[in-house]
């Protein structure tokens, strides 16, 4: 442990008092009717930073009937795009404007550091504008083929009130994934945070006021998944649910929300490869893949948690990698230069210790790592980085979703091999092939089972391309045009011209 790179000094001060996060709900913020709060303690600094008001069936009931009446009198979607847009792009300007107030407190809820927290929240300003971009240019199609006395119109409308549950590893950033793009529909929408990490989501209150947003189109209600988000899933005034975390909790929303039909859109769990071919550039596969699983801890969707390496580099490759994590910069999250921040409970921290315990256990091999961090005088709730290799298609390590900074290793010999061990997983939400060979990356590409396949990168997004996986990593699609029709409902209209309808009654 002595030889990595530990950040133990603290360049920005702590807040004096914790943040008092409240439900938004028809335009105002209020507390509990029962008074009821929850407590959230820093996970890297161990005080507490923020109090959030504790939602029950009263709040949440409140929010969804709020939801209900703005989505049925039309004080939203009867508006004009450009008018939709306005206040969209109004909000990012005030996101921008309130980048660091936001960072500040999500790296004290999240544990990661302050530089990734302030690009995560200030970059997703441009989601918001790309949503109100597709406001203005949403638009059906006509069919003026269908004979001279008849026209086809399809039209899109808003799918009615949505649900929106978003997790605690990227809080402000996987809402604007999501409800800029349901606002731009035409929806309205009733939002719960993680209760890990309320507090931005909370203040995004204050900007959509001050943006104009009418009262009642979004609301925010604060607490638990029981009873805040099984109500959400299940009410019958509720017509879509939107819902980002883990594939188990995703499971029974989707079987919840079954019993009144409502439409569910998921993104959940992912168990991503990077696949390096001999003729790649090997530094840079290396570097990202080095991003890939310590990039927030390794607590992402995204994180690429295996890598499958050519058995002719597989030894050249894994020690580079080695070698490289020792200079990632783990520790204080309250330092611009730490890139690596704190697991974000200590029940998760030994949840990812224990797979690495196990994978030893069954003869696997700890290239580095395989335990928790000692950062000076901010705790322990930190875990080293860490690669393991020498393991086996059945191990847990190798199979399911660790969410931490934790790489296994396989190899492979051929196209076909390769194919079969990325494909051998009930995940599918993104993969990556490096390769200098063109034919090869396409070839890769197009039999990898994943919802996105970066060829030499790594975790590249843009808001025009579509975000979301195949079998038990989800169903939908975030972001993008395809993102934006998930909240619109198709409507066909068929129209006669002129009184040219024959008659069905044969009369005398």
């Amino acid at each position: 442990m002595n030889d990595l790179n530990i950040i133990t000094e603290q360049t920005i001060a702590l807040p004096e008092t914790p943040y008092q996060a409240r439900h938004y709900i028809n335009g105002a913020y209020l507390d509990s009717a029962d008074g009821q709060v929850s407590d959230r303690m820093s996970p890297s600094h161990g005080v507490l930073v923020s109090q959030a008001a504790l939602g029950s069936v009263t709040e949440t009931e409140a929010a969804i009937g709020a939801a209900r009446a703005a989505s049925d009198d039309g004080r939203w979607s009867r508006l004009s795009g450009k008018d939709r847009a306005a206040v969209l792009n109004k909000v990012a300007d005030l996101i921008e404007a309130n980048e660091e107030r936001l960072a500040l407190i999500e790296t004290l809820e999240s544990g990661k550091p302050i530089s990734q927290a302030r690009g995560e929240c200030g970059g997703a300003a441009d989601l918001w504008r790309y949503a109100a971009s597709l406001a203005r240019t949403s638009h059906g199609e006509s069919h003026n083929a269908l004979g001279d006395d008849m026209l086809g119109v399809v039209i899109k409308e808003p799918i009615g009130v949505v649900s929106i549950i978003t997790p605690w590893n990227f809080p402000f950033w996987i809402l604007s994934q999501k409800l800029p793009f349901a606002l731009a529909a035409g929806c309205t929408c009733v939002v719960k945070p993680s209760e890990m990490t309320p507090s931005t989501t909370a203040m995004l209150g204050e900007f959509l006021t001050e943006a104009g947003l009418p009262e009642g189109v979004c609301n925010i209600v604060l607490g638990y998944g029981d009873p805040v988000g099984s109500l959400m899933s299940t009410h019958d005034d509720v017509d879509m649910v939107s819902f980002t975390g883990s594939t188990a909790v995703g499971k029974r929303i989707s079987k919840a929300a079954s019993d009144t039909l409502k439409k569910v859109a998921l993104e959940l769990g992912g168990k991503n490869p990077q696949v390096i071919f001999p003729d790649a550039n090997l530094e840079s596969a290396a570097d990202a893949v080095t991003f890939g699983v310590y990039f927030n801890v390794g607590q992402c969707c995204n994180s690429s948690s295996r890598i499958i390496v050519h058995e002719d580099i597989a030894n050249a490759f894994v020690n580079r990698v080695v070698e490289m994590s020792r200079h990632v910069a783990f520790g204080n999250p309250l330092n611009p230069d730490t890139q690596v921040g704190a697991i974000v409970t200590a029940e998760h921290q030994a949840k990812i210790d224990a797979y690495v315990s196990d994978a030893k256990e069954a003869g696997a091999e700890i290239c580095i790592g395989g335990g928790s961090l000692q950062v000076a005088e901010i705790g322990s709730q930190f875990y080293q980085p860490t690669v393991v290799r020498g393991v086996t298609s059945d191990m847990a390590i190798v199979r399911e979703e660790v969410f931490g900074p934790v790489l296994v290793v396989q190899t492979f010999k051929t196209m076909d091999e390769v194919i079969a061990l990325t494909n051998d997983s009930d995940y599918g939400l993104s993969a990556g092939v490096w390769s200098e060979n063109v034919h090869t990356c396409l070839e890769f590409s197009r039999r990898a089972q994943a919802g996105t396949i970066w060829t030499n990168t790594w975790m590249d997004g843009f808001p025009e391309l579509a975000f979301g996986g195949v079998k038990q990593s989800g169903q939908g699609r975030e972001i993008g045009q395809y993102g934006y029709d998930e909240f619109l409902e198709v409507k066909s209209l068929v129209m006669r011209v002129g009184d040219s309808r024959a008659p069905w009654v044969k009369m005398p």
